[in-house]
């Protein structure tokens, strides 16, 4: 089928369907020019002939303010959000079942509505009655938040246009459903267009939400991943059952660090803030013991200091294990097979069990050296000096290499009254912090240094 051609004025921009010498809408002659189509496609699955309006664009050195934030005066969550809750943004939240989602939202929506922020909670998974329970427990039924049981988003997005609220919670994004989509609520198609209407609200809108989200068996939030690229913060509420501490993660944020953490304890009352975790995460630490060695880390912006434990033992099975908690199970058969292979330890015939106490999980490789000092100081049933804080990352050619922000750590470890550390040589150390430190340049002269051997 021939295409249509068109015809656009210069001067005023008005479409004619065939050429003529005078424009009839302005008056301007020899304006009218033939207008090339957008796309060359078929109509039907191209954008056609059709033009949009032109886009204002700007340059790099524009300069933008800084946007506003309004702090809820838990100070672990603004950290963990940047600084506080950012207008118009889209956050989502998720964590395991019972973890205490909808207790730190519940408390996070008091707050913010104490500071003024008009604050609606939307509950698709719980009664009205529910919610003012566990309000009542926690001692927040007269903070002013407006409550709601819903899960049709349309009826959600008119009760947004009506009451115009500055924060919305909405707990669970899974539990809603958008009727123009057939399929069951929970489902990858609703989750992901419940997901992008409720985002492209808060933008047009200037409606900050917050958006619960279930996660999987791996611990990923549940329904498609561009749900986490819609938004503009991903946060994860982590932590062991068998732990009073609740760790809430940034893994994106378009207004802050990522990475950055949180650090609550599960009360009767609620949960608590944490202001000082690494005393909190050693306050269980006893005398030094065989496979005990205490990490210097950097969690997002603030340095946390953290025991692994581990336990090597002889292994009655064919294949000995290897069982990881709070670290990565990868890094530690590298960890084993470099003790091996440059300092001749053999870890063959033994069980290992490594642990990361109080819950926490560390991701970062610095963590290294102070995993092999556990595995050596359990093997050789040597306890580490006392006192001593451990932080490196091991190369495969068994060479410590050095890690960034020692300053921090140190810093850190000489508030909680450690005196000493052993740290990889060759790093930007401006100042020791006030501890004895030793410098190591690579994993055999460490072994052989503190264990005698290698």
């Amino acid at each position: 089928m021939a295409k249509t051609p068109s015809f656009t004025c210069t001067a005023c921009g008005a479409s004619h369907s065939k050429w003529s010498g005078r424009c009839d809408a302005c008056g301007e002659w020899n304006s009218i020019v033939e207008e090339a189509p957008l796309s060359a496609g078929p109509a039907s699955k191209s954008l056609g002939a059709s033009r949009g309006r032109s886009v204002p664009l700007t340059d790099l050195a524009t300069e933008e303010t800084p946007p506003p934030r309004t702090r809820s005066g838990l100070d672990e969550l603004d950290r963990v959000l940047g600084g506080g809750l950012v207008p118009a943004s889209a956050i989502l939240v998720g964590g395991d079942p019972g973890i205490g989602k909808s207790t730190l939202l519940l408390q996070a929506a008091a707050r913010f509505a104490q500071a003024g922020l008009k604050t609606l909670y939307v509950s698709g998974e719980e009664a009205s009655a529910q919610v003012r329970m566990r309000a009542q427990r926690l001692g927040l039924d007269q903070a002013p938040v407006q409550l709601a049981a819903e899960t049709n988003l349309r009826d959600i997005l008119t009760t947004l246009e009506t009451e115009k609220p500055q924060l919305v919670i909405i707990d669970s994004i899974q539990t809603m459903w958008a009727d123009n989509v057939d399929s069951a609520p929970g489902s990858v198609s609703q989750v992901r267009a419940a997901a992008h209407e409720l985002t492209t609200f808060a933008k047009r809108r200037g409606v900050s939400v917050v958006m619960v989200g279930h996660v999987t068996k791996e611990g990923q939030i549940a329904g498609p991943r561009v749900v986490e690229h819609m938004v503009d913060t991903v946060l994860y509420f982590e932590g062991e059952r068998g732990h009073q501490f609740r760790i809430l993660r940034s893994v994106k944020n378009r207004f802050g660090p990522a990475d950055e953490i949180g650090v609550f304890e599960m009360t009767g009352g609620g949960l608590a803030e944490v202001p000082n975790p690494s005393a909190l995460f050693l306050s269980e630490r006893g005398e030094p013991s065989p496979g005990s060695v205490v990490f210097a880390g950097i969690e997002g912006t603030r340095p946390v200091l953290v025991e692994f434990q581990a336990l090597v033992a002889p292994t009655p099975q064919a294949q000995p294990r290897r069982t990881v908690v709070g670290w990565d199970g990868g890094r530690l058969a590298m960890i084993l097979a470099v003790l091996e292979a440059r300092c001749g330890i053999p870890f063959a015939g033994l069980d290992v069990y490594l642990n990361v106490a109080g819950g926490l999980k560390v991701s970062e490789p610095a963590a290294d050296l102070a995993v092999a000092a556990a595995l050596l100081s359990a093997r050789e049933d040597v306890s580490l000096p006392a006192e001593t804080v451990v932080f490196g990352e091991i190369s495969l050619s068994g060479a410590l290499r050095p890690v960034g922000q020692a300053e921090n750590r140190l810093k850190e470890a000489r508030k909680l009254g450690f005196n000493a550390a052993i740290v990889p040589a060759g790093g930007k150390l401006t100042g020791d912090g006030g501890l004895s430190l030793t410098q190591m340049k690579d994993l055999a002269g460490f072994v052989g240094e503190l264990f005698g051997a290698g």
